[in-house]
């Protein structure tokens, strides 16, 4: 069985493509011809994986990659807090989207489109804990990104009322080794940490989250392709905790002090201000920005159950997790403790 990724050189594509290989699907990758392909395999000559370059914005790219595939893995989206040009949100993860449906109808080889959503797509959870019966409210948004997932997500679902051979699936807040990326989140508040750029606690520890170790998510992902069935929605999610809790297990880990204060949320939303200012001025993307704070105003808490009865997922704890993490970003040289 030949398998397409999508977004294949992004933090989670590049561990999904791996382990598909691990597991002996023959893998093409969808990437662009200026993407970083460092953390995938070497092309193989036996064709057990191999790149296919395009875009998801690039419909033709599209058909030329699709063809001979039997299953899609549609992982690619452009994953920022903030951009300068908030359009680009909605050209990649819903046009992208629309792309994919579209070149997967006309590709007869076809059979199953797995689709990686994400829990904001669902909306905020404050005071209780959702479960795949969530739609987005849409009344408010705190990121262009959350309102273009929420949008692709409504596509997504009504592609598979239309008989779509498609499953959706929504992690919650990736994190583990590999790529540093905007998509590692947790990986680079933990840098920011041990680097003393990040002194203290971020807000008072109201915020919640359910934290998803990337292996678990790509387990996840292949599991949906086995036993998901078409048109449903599988939450590959985890522990929900406060990142106050994430940074209290990572001292806990290294042995090292926990932080003594908090940084209220207006202070870290002025830095955010500032951080827009500078990507302005020089065009490096901020890791803090104003639409951050407004996640982290509220909580985002999700149930797997559904996806552990269902497609066997089987998520570790953060505290596993962690231990696995800490020493990896300080083999790698970016922290020490």
């Amino acid at each position: 069985m030949r398998v397409l990724v999508t977004g294949a050189s992004g933090y989670l594509g590049g561990r999904l493509c791996n382990g598909l290989l691990q597991q002996g699907y023959s893998v093409r990758a969808l990437v662009r011809r200026t993407s970083d392909v460092s953390a995938l395999p070497s092309p193989s000559t036996g064709g057990d994986f191999e790149l296919a370059y395009g875009d998801v914005t690039d419909y033709r790219s599209l058909l030329d990659a699709f063809s001979d595939c039997h299953v899609i893995f549609h992982a690619a989206a452009l994953v920022e807090p903030w951009l300068p040009d908030p359009s680009k949100f909605f050209s990649v993860n819903v046009g992208g989207l629309k792309n994919v449906l579209e070149a997967a109808r006309e590709t007869k080889t076809i059979e199953k489109i797995i689709y990686t959503s994400s829990f904001f797509a669902l909306g905020p959870t404050d005071g209780y804990i959702a479960d795949e019966n969530q739609v987005h409210s849409e009344r408010v948004f705190c990121t262009e990104y959350e309102k273009s997932k929420a949008i692709a997500d409504k596509i997504a679902l009504q592609a598979a009322a239309n008989g779509v051979p498609i499953v959706v699936v929504y992690p919650g807040v990736i994190y583990g080794p590999g790529k540093l990326t905007t998509g590692n989140i947790v990986a680079q508040l933990l840098i920011e940490r041990f680097q003393g750029r990040l002194p203290g606690y971020i807000g008072n520890g109201n915020d919640k989250f359910s934290f998803s170790h990337v292996d678990d998510v790509v387990q996840g992902h292949i599991a949906a392709m086995n036993k998901g069935q078409p048109g449903e929605r599988y939450l590959l999610t985890g522990e929900n905790a406060s990142f106050t809790h994430i940074f209290n297990v990572a001292a806990i880990i290294t042995k090292t002090k926990k932080p003594r204060f908090s940084i209220p949320l207006w202070l870290i939303e002025a830095y955010g201000w500032l951080s827009v200012l500078f990507c302005r001025l020089t065009g490096k993307l901020p890791l803090i920005s104003p639409p951050t704070v407004h996640v982290l105003r509220h909580q985002w808490a999700y149930s797997c159950e559904k996806a552990k009865a269902k497609v066997d997922y089987n998520p570790r704890s953060l505290q596993e997790g962690l231990t696995e993490l800490l020493p990896w970003l300080k083999s790698s040289r970016v922290i020490k403790y």
